[in-house]
């Protein structure tokens, strides 16, 4: 999602929010790469070249290299240089955001693809961190599990995780920003019985969030994390915005939703001390 034709690329991960904007740490990109195609990821694809660092993947008798094998892994992955990227911005540095997404994982399915935070459920789902690990990422995963990741990045937190809350708070409402949750996990069901959500579609919600044309159609509550999902979206089925309506079984949907919102609120109670 960061490696966008149409946006300059500050970076795609470890990032900064100064006074006076935001910006890139690493000076690289590191991505996963099973699979991966020139036909849906040329920026990625054509980045993979002389001085950047394969990890785990399997070459050819050519010494080119197979991205459709997994033999070692399932977790492959590419790290290249920003520059790499024809549409980075050098140096990485940019101005103040006027949008946020917080990227979720839903293996439940249960999460809209897209949805519009207020400043409080913002910070509940900043807090949270909600995720799932998927097969492939870490050793002894071979289906996906649910986690919360303070913040969304547990492990790199060595200040309290409130710090960081008010911190992100103060500054999205000095600099009027809109947040939002986006779910790039399953749609249709859980995993084992929906589909994952297409990247297509998430590239379009997040185009559209950012022009202002998700919005046109108004928007509609969901009744168990209050979230409020756009009605309509261009490039996107409306039938897919709406998580309830994509599952055969609304029943199960209800269950399995109120089910996730018990483990949210389970889960931020700690932070309530």
């Amino acid at each position: 999602l960061s490696a966008d034709p149409e946006r300059q690329l500050i970076g795609d991960d470890e990032h900064g929010w100064s006074d006076a904007g935001v910006f890139n740490i690493e000076g690289g990109c590191y991505a996963k790469c099973v699979g991966l195609k020139r036909e849906t990821e040329p920026m990625i694809y054509d980045a993979i070249r002389y001085g950047s660092v394969l990890e785990n993947v399997v070459l050819d008798d050519q010494g080119r290299p197979d991205f459709a094998d997994i033999s070692l892994t399932e977790n492959t992955r590419a790290a290249y240089p920003i520059e790499f990227i024809p549409n980075a911005k050098l140096p990485s540095v940019g101005g103040h955001p006027t949008q946020i997404f917080f990227l979720t994982c839903d293996a439940l399915g249960v999460l809209p693809p897209i949805s519009r935070l207020t400043a409080e459920q913002a910070m509940f789902h900043f807090l949270n961190g909600y995720t799932c690990k998927l097969a492939g990422t870490e050793m002894g995963v071979t289906e996906p599990e649910l986690t919360f990741s303070t913040c969304f990045g547990q492990p790199f937190l060595p200040l309290p995780p409130a710090v960081y809350a008010r911190l992100l708070g103060e500054k999205i409402d000095r600099h009027g920003v809109q947040v939002w949750l986006v779910n790039t996990g399953w749609t249709g069901g859980k995993y084992g019985v929906g589909s994952r959500i297409k990247l297509g579609h998430t590239r379009a919600l997040l185009h559209a969030a950012f022009s202002g044309s998700i919005g046109e159609g108004g928007f509609h509550s969901e009744p168990h994390f209050g979230l409020e999902i756009p009605k309509a979206c261009p490039g996107v089925p409306a039938e897919i915005l709406n998580p309830g309506d994509t599952w055969a079984d609304g029943a199960e949907y209800a269950r399995e939703a109120a089910r996730l919102r018990q483990q949210f609120d389970a889960n931020f109670e700690k932070y309530r001390k």
